[in-house]
């Protein structure tokens, strides 16, 4: 039976417990076991994914007024929120310790999750490609990267959730849509202090996730040293993680929209027209509009006309098309006048938050 390194390595400083994964990847060699890392950060702080850009992802002035560090990592995927309550789950493997393909890969790191929250007694499910949920809720993602000769693979227990916090790090172009995408957090994440009331013990969680790792790993996990070669790595990669030029790196273009999970986008959008600015803050979810808030500095009659349109558009297909048709329909049924704007205006205005990513 194959043995597999295990390092409980506790609560750590926030920079530490993005680091210490980067080094054991690094540090992978002919001779170093596949490795199981347990972490948690002590405090809180904000991580980015690799392709991101900092400027156009985080609020950074928000981040400094709470004195958040700010790190990027060199996984893929969003900005998120990160502190205490959360248990980090990393695995560092040689690439032969995994399935090739990537689906592949993302369903055997997820299955001894999920197994975890069904033995705690939430009917955790995994979303593919790489998403866990209860229900319509996500209880944890997680992220896929080759560091080094090692084939990382990251996510984590979710204890419990910030939403207030998690909201207030992005850079979000109004306050309105903030507190849409706070809504969306609290719909659609869950955690285990949300599904059980209060949350397990964690050394009793540690416990369960480790005996389904050995079993579906069928491997032998034995708790292992954090090496001195690991130890220099580590440090060399906090300096790096904590200097302007690695944080503020050009990444990819930014999606003009905030992601809950994978079904679930918050968007927004604005239209100035010769009746005034039409903003428009949506949530869509599979592939419809889940919800939606109009505002701006136009004129419009009667007035319920705005909580009508929301009403109507509600629910419809997230397509240019089938969004002028439900607004034209109801300006005939509500007989909606206003000044400068019309149907096709409101089309224009959903159009660039409806495209698909």
């Amino acid at each position: 039976m194959k043995r597999i390194r295990l390092l409980r390595l506790g609560m750590v400083s926030p920079v530490r417990s993005q680091t210490c994964y980067h080094a054991a990847a690094h540090a992978l060699g002919e001779n170093t076991p596949d490795t199981i890392i347990l972490v948690s950060p002590a405090d809180p702080y904000v991580c980015i994914g690799f392709h991101q850009d900092l400027e156009k992802e985080v609020d950074m002035d928000h981040c400094r007024g709470r004195r958040l560090p700010v790190y990027r990592r060199e996984v893929g995927g969003g900005a998120v929120y990160l502190d205490r309550d959360q248990l980090f789950a990393q695995w560092v493997f040689r690439p032969s310790s995994l399935p090739v393909a990537v689906a592949e890969r993302f369903r055997l790191y997820i299955e001894p999750l999920v197994l975890t929250y069904q033995a705690l007694g939430i009917d955790a499910r995994h979303r593919p490609v790489n998403d866990i949920h209860v229900g319509h809720k996500k209880i944890g993602g997680t992220g896929a990267a080759r560091i080094g000769q090692a084939e990382v693979v990251v996510g984590s227990i979710m204890f419990d959730f910030d939403r207030v916090a998690m909201a207030g790090v992005l850079k979000v172009p109004t306050e309105k849509m903030r507190d849409k995408v706070y809504q969306s957090l609290e719909e659609y994440m869950t955690t285990l202090r949300d599904e059980l009331g209060v949350p397990p013990d964690r050394a009793a969680v540690e416990a369960l996730y480790l005996a389904q790792c050995a079993r579906l790993l069928d491997a032998d996990i034995v708790p292992g040293e954090w090496t001195a070669e690991e130890e220099a790595l580590a440090r060399e990669l906090d300096r790096r993680f904590e200097s302007r030029e690695w944080l503020y790196q050009k990444g990819a273009a930014r999606r003009p929209g905030v992601k809950i999970h994978e079904d679930v986008e918050v968007r927004e959008s604005s239209l100035k027209t010769p009746g005034g600015l039409l903003r428009l803050t949506l949530r869509l979810r599979d592939g419809r509009i889940d919800d939606l808030s109009i505002s701006g500095d136009f004129t419009i009659f009667p007035q319920t006309a705005v909580i009508e349109i929301e009403d109507a558009v509600r629910g419809t297909a997230a397509e240019p098309q089938v969004v002028l048709e439900v607004i034209r329909r109801k300006y005939l049924e509500s007989r909606i006048q206003s000044p400068g704007i019309g149907p096709e205006d409101w089309a224009a205005a959903f159009s660039p938050a409806l495209k698909v990513r």
